[in-house]
């Protein structure tokens, strides 16, 4: 198992939450999901709406393993779970009448995420 890089607390706190549902689950996406919040923050992902706009349709869920940002427009609605979201693109994802959840939502919701995209 690869060493942890990351220092944010609540970062650790994520990626230890998303590698326990996946042995509790059985569900290989979180811990997917968990490898790449650990990357070093120099290759942290970043992914914008324009790109989110592009990758999915209309009522999909998306797990971002990084952070969201507002460049481009969503135009259709899209449920996207990722550890953070600048505000700009919180408000363009709500007027989308989309959602934004954290990963502990999502995994409420979606245990073993199934029909669960992976962008970035």
């Amino acid at each position: 198992m690869k060493k942890i890089k990351a220092t944010n607390p609540e970062l650790l706190e994520v990626i230890n939450f998303l590698k326990k549902q996946c042995r509790e689950n059985d569900a290989e996406i979180w811990w997917d999901v968990a490898e790449r919040l650990a990357k070093s923050r120099r290759r942290g992902i970043v992914v914008n709406l324009s790109r989110l706009n592009r990758f999915t349709r209309r009522s999909e869920t998306v797990a971002v393993a990084g952070k969201v940002l507002a460049t481009g427009k969503l135009r259709h609605p899209v449920t996207i779970a990722a550890f953070a979201f600048s505000a700009r693109a919180r408000e363009k994802i709500a007027a989308a009448r989309g959602r934004c959840l954290s990963f502990f939502d999502l995994i409420k919701k979606n245990p073993k995420g199934s029909n669960v995209k992976i962008i970035g």
